[in-house]
């Protein structure tokens, strides 16, 4: 009977330690299954997240390409604005220039046209005088080739002046100038003393009409406004 007890209390203490052994080992699979898990989410999770702020980054960039490509389209426009403002504003200052609004002073050129030093016997006056018609060749080719702006012994040119002869004396626009003539021009000497002093041009054609003509570069040319000298 004894013997009957003891195998049987180790049969059940057998039992009862598989059933704690599996108890244990299964509780601790369940544990591993639930960690796995847990991590499993948490990596989703990141993983969630990380793609959510490469979106939300290249949104960004795209947002800031989108406001560069603003700015430089805003830079560009004010750019050109800037430049049509210089230029208008260049404009009006060659505009004001040209009709004697404002005294210009700079480099140039001085034409000075003289009557004959000798007239022979017989010989008609006026054909060793300076007339308007010489006056006009100078200063259309001045124009001509670049200047900015003309006198006549001082007298500054407008774009409707009037010049006529007189005898010995020249009247510029109501005054009367004697000889000589000197004309003055601003602008490039480099490009206004070749226009006249080319070959067969114009000081060419004075000299064959009796007129003495000299021409020179002039570092400094002054003129004052044209409502100042008439006034």
């Amino acid at each position: 009977m004894r013997g009957k007890s003891a195998v049987l209390l180790s049969l059940i203490t057998l039992i009862a330690g598989f059933l704690i052994s599996f108890s244990f080992q299964t509780t601790r699979e369940n544990h591993k299954s639930m960690t796995e898990t847990e991590d499993w989410k948490k990596e989703y999770a990141l993983r969630d997240e990380l793609l959510k702020q490469e979106k939300e980054n290249k949104d960004l960039e795209k947002e800031l390409y989108q406001k560069q490509n603003k700015v430089r389209q805003t830079e560009n426009k004010l750019k050109n604005e800037k430049t049509e403002y210089y230029n208008v504003l260049e404009d009006v200052e060659k505009y004001r220039m040209y009709i004697g609004e404002v005294g210009v002073q700079g480099e140039g050129v001085q034409v000075t046209l003289e009557d004959a030093s000798y007239i022979p016997e017989g010989e008609n006056v006026n054909s060793y005088i300076v007339h308007e018609s010489h006056l006009f060749q100078v200063i259309n080719e001045l124009y001509i080739s670049g200047a900015a702006a003309v006198s006549i012994n001082g007298q500054r040119l407008t774009h409707n002046s009037y010049i006529k002869c007189n005898g010995p004396v020249v009247t510029v626009d109501g005054v009367q100038h004697p000889a000589p003539f000197v004309v003055s021009a601003i602008g490039d000497p480099d490009v206004l003393l070749p226009s006249l002093n080319i070959a067969g041009g114009l000081i060419d054609q004075l000299s064959m009409d009796h007129i003495s003509v000299t021409a020179e570069k002039k570092k400094n040319v002054q003129m004052e406004p044209i409502l100042k000298t008439k006034e």
